[in-house]
């Protein structure tokens, strides 16, 4: 009796959630890793969850998954889309009534979290992310693109708050950081066949 042949292991991520900025930045590195990431993410069959916007490092991500034939959703608060802000040419577009609404359709649609570089907004929806898994509301895996070493304060602080007492070093844990954006999927996806096995 012959078997199918296994599938890759570890298999890829049905959507990830990217968080990242609404403007592109001063620095063209961080348009590049966008690209690139969004490049990764259509290669693997992976889809992007993302916030609907075709501005900044959001349309550059959302822009190279579709020109790599890949899905992508956005999720857009209803105020913004009437700002015109909103990406139109999506493979599908959900709006909401409120950012609360936005962040809790992002994180139910997707397997896993990125971060790219971006400003307070994209800090929010990380530090929300990241809080939900210490306390046990979520097991989803969480990374950092680490691009032009743009996380490496916010890295440094988060390991002061620790020494401070504040945060437990084992929730430090809870996020990956690579400044490889192929790398980083890679090690968070075998770090969900970790948890699951």
């Amino acid at each position: 009796m012959t078997h199918p042949p296994s599938p890759p292991f570890p298999a890829a991520f049905d959507a990830v959630c990217v968080f990242c900025g609404s403007s592109t930045g001063n620095d063209p590195l961080f348009a590049a890793a966008a690209r690139s990431f969004g490049a990764a993410l259509a290669r693997r069959g992976t889809t992007l969850v993302y916030g609907g916007g075709h501005v900044g490092l959001m349309g550059v991500v959302a822009d190279a998954v579709l020109a790599g034939n890949g899905r992508v959703i956005g999720v857009i608060p209803e105020k913004l889309a009437e700002r015109e802000l909103a990406h139109t040419t999506l493979s599908e577009l959900i709006v909401l009534g409120s950012m609360h609404e936005r962040k809790a359709k992002m994180a139910s649609l997707a397997d896993a979290f990125v971060a790219l570089p971006g400003g307070l907004g994209t800090l929010d929806e990380l530090f929300e992310i990241w809080t939900w898994a210490q306390l046990g509301f979520h097991d989803k895996p969480i990374g950092l693109l680490n691009v032009g070493g743009f996380f490496t304060p916010l890295l440094a602080l988060t390991e002061h708050m620790a020494r401070a007492g504040f945060v437990r070093p084992q929730h430090l844990e809870l996020v990956l950081s690579d400044e490889d954006g192929g790398r980083l999927l890679g090690r968070l996806e075998s770090a969900r066949a970790s948890a699951e096995g």
